[in-house]
């Protein structure tokens, strides 16, 4: 990952606070002869005793579940807008345009769980992002013979985290007119641009301290 000092969360709990916002990951891995393999699953994030512990399912017999069943070591990835930012934008020239983006890679120990845990997980991956005590999706109101169908097709398991590197690059290295910009610029752009300038005016203030 790209490491940069200024391109940095400014306390453990921003990145952790991203990684719950952006819980669709890619998951990857490689099997026994180092071959790669990658998924995208949504998470459900855990912090216990001062670790992080990611939980998900994914369906049996496929080629990343084989990989991970081979190799315990795997990298999620999680990441959130982008947006392209244009040299034009700064006041200083001779400058290279650069690309404006948010990602945390979290590094672990994949743990296969039982059916118990596959069944609290689907509950709480539900409850979490129906969002909605009376939504009609959540597994407790699923028929229940369903769900047993359901579930022999998919396993469940547990991530213990053991390293987190993130970057942050959101032009804290430009000088406060052209962040002021580049701000403008992204803010008439798409839905990413928009949000990438969201995020640099909530960070203005830890970046142009007085």
């Amino acid at each position: 990952m790209y490491n940069v000092p200024y391109f940095k969360a400014a306390n453990h709990k921003d990145i952790t606070d991203f990684m719950h916002a952006h819980p669709f990951i890619i998951l990857c891995g490689c099997n026994k002869n180092n071959q790669p393999a990658a998924t995208h699953i949504p998470v459900l994030i855990e912090e216990r005793d001062g670790k992080i512990f990611l939980q998900a399912h994914v369906m049996r017999k496929q080629k990343h579940t084989l990989a991970f069943e081979e190799n315990s070591n795997v990298l999620a990835i999680f990441s959130g807008a982008h947006s392209y930012v244009s040299a034009s934008w700064y006041e200083k020239k001779d400058v290279a345009s650069t690309w404006n983006y948010q990602a945390v890679h979290a590094g672990g120990i994949l743990h296969w769980k039982d059916d118990k845990f596959l069944y609290t997980l689907l509950e709480k991956l539900t409850a979490n992002f129906e969002a909605n005590p009376h939504s009609p999706a959540l597994v407790g109101k699923i028929d229940e013979g369903y769900m047993h169908t359901m579930m022999k097709a998919i396993v469940s398991f547990e991530i213990e985290i053991t390293s987190v590197e993130h970057i942050f690059k959101l032009s804290q290295n430009r000088d406060e007119k052209s962040y002021e910009n580049i701000i403008g610029r992204l803010s008439d752009g798409d839905s990413d641009a928009k949000a990438i300038a969201e995020r640099m005016k909530e960070n203005k203030a830890n970046v142009f301290r007085k």
